[in-house]
C-alpha cells in the first residue's frame, strides 16, 4: 500500500457502496417526490417517467460529487462510514458513475423541454453541486437547498403541455422543506465539519438555534401544503397536518440522523397532500 493511501477494509459490495456514496436514500426520496408530483400533472406517462429519471439522476450526481469533494476532509476526520475513505469503493468507480449519470441527467432533462431542463440542471442539480464546491462552507449554505427543493414542483409544471411555474405556495413549501432538511442533516456532523474548516449556516448559528429554525420551517412548509391549494382543506388534510405535527416533535426531541429522517417523512407526506389535493 502506498504512503497516504486509505486503508482497505472489508465493506459492502461495490454496487451497494456506490449507492451509499451517492447518498442513495435522500436521492431516492427526492426522486420519489418528483414522481409523485407528476401524478397531479398533465404529463403523459412516458414524460412523467422521464421527468422523474431526470431529477433522480441529477440527485445521484450530487451525492457522488459530495463524497469525492469531501474525501480529503473525511480522511482527516477518520470517517469509517465512508466507502471512499475505507477503500470499500475505488475512487475511479465514483468518478465514472458521476460522469455517466451526469450525461444521462443532461439528456433526460433535454427531453422534458428546455424550460424544465434549465430549472432541473441549473437550479436543481446545479445548486447541489454549487453547495459541494464551496457554498456549504459559507453562510449561504442554505441557498442551494432552497433553490433545489423550491423549484422541484416547477420542473414538473414546466414540462407539461402548457408550461408554467408552480404556484408560489408550492415553491415556498418546497424551499422551506429544503432548508429545514439542510439544517437537520448537518447537525450530526457539526464537530467534524468544524475541525475541517466547514462553517455553513448551521455551524454559525449553533445546534439549538438550527434545530429551532428547522422546526419552524418544516411547520411553515406543512401549513403551506395544506392551506395553499384553493378551497377549504378536507378532513383528511387536517389529520395529515396532525401527523406532521408529531413528526415535527420528533425532529425536536431526537438526535443523530433521526431528525433528518423525520424531515424526509414530512416532505413525502406534504407531497402526498399536494397530489391528493390536485
Amino acid at each position: 500500500m502506498t504512503a497516504g493511501a486509505a486503508p482497505t477494509r472489508p465493506g459492502p459490495p461495490p454496487v451497494l457502496a456506490l449507492f451509499t456514496v451517492a447518498h442513495g436514500g435522500p436521492a431516492l426520496a427526492v426522486g420519489a417526490i418528483a414522481g409523485l408530483l407528476t401524478l397531479r400533472s398533465d404529463l403523459r406517462p412516458l414524460d412523467a417517467a422521464v421527468v422523474t429519471a431526470a431529477v433522480l439522476t441529477g440527485q445521484l450526481t450530487i451525492g457522488w460529487g459530495n463524497d469525492l469533494r469531501d474525501l480529503p476532509r473525511d480522511r482527516a476526520a477518520g470517517r469509517t462510514d465512508k466507502p471512499l475513505v475505507t477503500g470499500a469503493l475505488p475512487v475511479g468507480w465514483a468518478v465514472r458513475a458521476l460522469v455517466v449519470t451526469g450525461l444521462a441527467c443532461l439528456v433526460l432533462s433535454a427531453l422534458v423541454g428546455w424550460r424544465g431542463a434549465l430549472v432541473n440542471v441549473v437550479l436543481g442539480a446545479g445548486a447541489g453541486h454549487a453547495y459541494n464546491l464551496g457554498l456549504k462552507a459559507t453562510r449561504w449554505s442554505w441557498a442551494p437547498y432552497a433553490s433545489a427543493f423550491g423549484t422541484l414542483p416547477s420542473v414538473v409544471t414546466l414540462a407539461g403541455p402548457a408550461p408554467a411555474w408552480a404556484p408560489p405556495w408550492a415553491t415556498g413549501a418546497g424551499a422551506a422543506l429544503g432548508v429545514g432538511a439542510h439544517l437537520l442533516n448537518t447537525l450530526p456532523d457539526l464537530a467534524d465539519d468544524e475541525r475541517t474548516g466547514v462553517r455553513g449556516l448551521p455551524h454559525r448559528i449553533g445546534e439549538r438555534p438550527s434545530r429551532v429554525l428547522a422546526v419552524v420551517l418544516l411547520s411553515a412548509a406543512s401549513l403551506l401544503a395544506v392551506l395553499g391549494p384553493a378551497g377549504p382543506p378536507a378532513t383528511w388534510a387536517w389529520a395529515a397536518l396532525a401527523l406532521v405535527a408529531v413528526l415535527v416533535v420528533l425532529t425536536w426531541a431526537t438526535r443523530g440522523r433521526a431528525p433528518f429522517r423525520a424531515a424526509v417523512a414530512i416532505a413525502l407526506l406534504d407531497v402526498v397532500l399536494l397530489v391528493a389535493a390536485g
